[in-house]
């Protein structure tokens, strides 16, 4: 009877899990980036759906229906390696969006530029107070209790996404079924770069950031049905999408617009504007960017409150400082949403010191990667610690093998991941990234920052940052409790 009342009802199908990860993974600001590759990007996604995308899929059905409860990375880490370390793990995947979210926002300015003034696509000052202004004003609706709801983001997702990624596709099959010119090196040489080359592997760093979010989906994992061999192929299909959509955007992309000029802010744009310009309907390139903004937009708001509230469960077992714990009357962290803001606005001012938004873009999606790679390493090392401390939990889907398959896979994602790290302090000489010091100081200095701050705080935590009722569930914080002191207990 136990084994029934918790067994879940398994009612999603591959085709609908499959959709949800395409929501998480496709993103058209992403083509830009992809486009720099151009026919080469077939097998840079393959190697990153080998490395990376496959082993953290993988593993991370694993974790969630084996501890299915809410806590995602937090509580897988957490049984592995303790609470200090399953902090970490949660801070390192909320941290990597305050990078992410000016870069995607930067994305929806050059849009909105592009609709109204072309010229002020390429204005930093511009840029950046289109960041912060969007960025603080659903941060403020967020304070409220008002998010996105999920009818609006999955509609964000249809018309600014896969409504603007199918028509870019089919204009640019038409350009080249009409003959015109092509800026990309064609034949099966221009798929397999050369690797020899640190060049054209840097940009390589960009695409793990593509295509992570999955153990957010991997929740889901259990409610599939026969998860056992459905997970993966939902997960395959999602891939397989993911790949086309993006692959043949990014080729629409590259076949209109010379490699050296690709912006990765207004790319999309830009080859919009050139393809739409060429069958005489330019009129629709305001329709267009509203789309684009629309599902970028949408995408941000749903991101804003799910990772804050994400870490902020980590204080009932007394990790944020009370400052940090306040929430008011709609039960927002406040505090912590504030906190989010603050780091946000003073990642955004990189645009103001990189030489052009391009170059900017890149140097925030490269620390957004290295930021979340961190957090994915946690995770498959977790994975692995798991099969050895906990073998009798029961997960409703599992790697084959006891030890061997886990091991290989885990390992795979484990290289992958510190091989995307590196990297990725490699600036790509397609980019001018201005002053070498500036580019590798932000990095390291901004990966340390954010690696220590987490360890800092779990380092000085005290007794009273846990709710009363709640200290003496952990052991460690009780024996922070002085001898004669009952009024914490």
């Amino acid at each position: 009877m136990q084994t029934k009342l918790n067994t879940p009802t398994r009612v999603i199908s591959v085709f609908v899990l499959a959709m949800f990860n395409v929501a998480i993974m496709a993103s058209l600001r992403n083509l830009p980036l992809v486009a720099e590759f151009g026919l080469s990007a077939i097998f840079f996604f393959g190697v990153v759906g080998i490395g990376f995308l496959i082993p953290c899929a993988l593993v991370s059905a694993e974790l969630a229906t084996g501890w299915p409860k809410s806590g995602g990375i937090y509580v897988w880490v957490r049984e592995a390696f303790g609470d200090r370390w399953g902090f970490f793990a949660i801070w390192m995947q909320w941290v990597h969006n305050v990078s992410w979210y000016p870069a995607i926002l930067s994305f929806c300015a050059a849009t909105i530029a592009y609709v109204f003034d072309p010229q002020l696509a390429t204005n930093k000052y511009f840029i950046l107070s289109i960041i912060i202004v969007s960025f603080w004003g659903m941060t403020i609706l967020n304070y409220n209790g008002i998010k996105t709801s999920s009818i609006v983001s999955t509609v964000g997702v249809i018309v600014g996404t896969l409504f603007p990624g199918i028509l870019i596709i089919s204009l640019g099959i038409s350009w080249i079924i009409g003959g015109h010119p092509l800026e990309i090196n064609t034949g099966f040489g221009a798929v397999i770069p050369d690797l020899s080359k640190l060049d054209n592997i840097v940009f390589m760093g960009g695409l793990f950031l593509t295509f992570a979010g999955l153990e957010v989906s991997a929740g889901y994992a259990g409610e599939v049905k026969d998860p056992q061999k459905n997970y993966p192929r939902a997960i395959l299909l999602a891939g397989g999408i993911t790949f086309v959509l993006l692959l043949l955007g990014s080729v629409a992309i590259s076949i209109v617009i010379p490699q050296k000029d690709i912006s990765l802010v207004a790319g999309v744009m830009e080859a919009f504007k050139t393809l739409l310009a060429k069958y005489n309907i330019v009129w629709m390139l305001p329709i267009i960017g509203i789309l684009l903004v629309f599902g970028s937009l949408a995408e941000v708001n749903s991101w804003i409150i799910g990772p804050v509230k994400a870490l902020y469960t980590t204080s009932i077992h007394g990790n944020l400082p009370p400052l940090l714990q306040r929430q008011n009357k709609h039960g927002v962290p406040i505090h912590l949403l504030t906190f989010q803001g603050i780091i946000m606005s003073f990642s955004s001012l990189v645009f103001l010191f990189m030489p052009n938004l391009s170059s900017s873009y890149w140097i925030l999606s490269a620390m957004s990667a290295q930021m979340y790679l961190v957090m994915y390493f946690m995770m498959f090392i977790a994975a692995i610690r798991l099969r050895y401390v906990r073998p009798h939990v029961p997960r409703a889907y599992k790697i084959p093998h006891p030890h061997k398959g886990m091991w290989l896979v885990a390992c795979v994602g484990i290289l992958s991941s510190l091989f995307a790290i590196v990297i990725t302090f490699f600036p790509p000489s397609q980019l001018h990234v201005g002053n070498i010091v500036f580019y590798e100081c932000f990095l390291v200095i901004g990966l340390l920052i954010m690696i220590a701050i987490p360890l800092i705080i779990y380092q000085f935590r005290k007794p009273h940052w846990m709710p009363v009722r709640d200290i003496h569930k952990d052991p460690e914080l009780k024996k922070m409790i002085p001898p004669n002191d009952t009024t914490s207990v």
